[in-house]
């Protein structure tokens, strides 16, 4: 079966075509960070305009590469939530429209639930059941998945989350967005250490997360004046040490709860190469593996909606669409 993917949840259009037996044929993804960069952040109605323009030129593009035509397509995955209101209902309704021409089922995927999987693409592949550490925009989750939609919440963040104290801390250095890629950058010219940074939460007895206190201890940092480059490159590279080893202790208490010795790290944050020193070295000392989306599939795309569809079509979910709904909120905990 091929499953044609559809993801507009943000700033990412994201198309691909994913086929059961074969796997992923084509993807194409279109980023809008140039489009937002001078505003320091998302603008929806401009990322919703601009998924607008790119969803059919992405979608022509992909079956091009993929020297297939729509007639050979058995479905449509689309990103129904979480994300922007505007920026879904571009992508559903672009989705469910066209599986409705072709007389095809639609599958409403949950953009999480897509970046869960995504680790699935890549070889090796972890086998169920596993611990999932969602790292993706304003979510930082530790989930235990025991199969497709079998996903129980073990940790969530209170406030701001790993990637947006990322964003936040960033504008605060007067680096570009995002944020994440820009602090990794200047932290690798810097030494953790001359600041002192908080790591919140760290010695909770949860597994929950709360960044907020973070990004506010880089604001002090910065009103107390950085006496050169080096002073914002040790900043930087000391916000990333924070981050990182509270992301990596309580995945690793996440698995030595759970008896389980598989970890899978997905999202945009995922590709942080400090963060996967941290958890790589952690978890071979317990006898663990880490697995990882690749590069490519870590940010927002396509191919992980038409992965996700693939593996709901599969099922037996999926139906000839009549209309189609998005939920900007959509709590990854209540699917099945």
């Amino acid at each position: 079966m091929r499953v044609l993917g559809i993801e507009t949840s943000c700033d990412e259009t994201g198309v691909a075509l994913y086929d059961t037996e074969a796997g992923l044929l084509a993807h194409a993804l279109h980023s809008q960070v140039a489009l937002h960069a001078d505003y320091g952040g998302v603008v929806p109605e401009l990322a919703s305009r601009d998924h607008v323009r790119r969803a059919l030129l992405l979608t022509r593009e992909v079956l091009a590469r993929a020297s297939a035509n729509l007639a050979s397509v058995d479905a449509i995955a689309y990103t129904a939530g979480p994300g922007l209101a505007g920026a879904l209902l571009v992508g559903a309704g672009f989705g469910a429209s066209l599986a409705h021409a072709l007389g095809k089922p639609a599958i409403a995927v949950h953009h999480l639930e897509g970046h869960l999987l995504s680790p699935l693409l890549a070889t090796p592949a972890p086998q169920f059941p596993f611990i999932a550490l969602l790292v993706s925009g304003g979510h930082t989750q530790l989930m235990q998945v025991g199969g497709i939609g079998d996903y129980t919440l073990l940790g969530d963040t209170l406030d701001d989350a790993a990637g947006e104290a990322f964003d936040k801390s960033a504008k605060l250095l007067g680096l570009g967005y995002p944020g994440g890629p820009a602090i990794a950058a200047l932290a690798a010219q810097g030494r953790p250490g001359r600041f002192v940074l908080p790591r919140p939460m760290l010695r909770s007895d949860n597994l929950d997360f709360s960044f907020s206190g973070l990004k506010t201890a880089v604001l002090t940092a910065v009103r107390g004046g950085l006496d050169d480059g080096q002073a914002r490159a040790d900043l930087a590279a000391e916000l990333q040490e924070a981050i990182t080893e509270v992301l990596a202790a309580k995945s690793l208490t996440a698995l030595e709860d759970s008896g389980l010795a598989q970890l899978v790290v997905a999202g945009g944050v995922g590709a942080n190469r400090r963060l996967r020193e941290r958890l790589d070295a952690a978890a071979a000392a317990r006898g663990c593996r880490v697995y990882y989306p690749p590069f490519e599939l870590c940010t927002d795309n396509g191919a992980m909606i038409a992965f996700a569809g693939a593996l709901r079509l599969q099922r037996g979910e999926g139906r000839r669409p009549d209309g189609f709904t998005v939920q900007p909120r959509w709590d990854l905990a209540t699917l099945d």
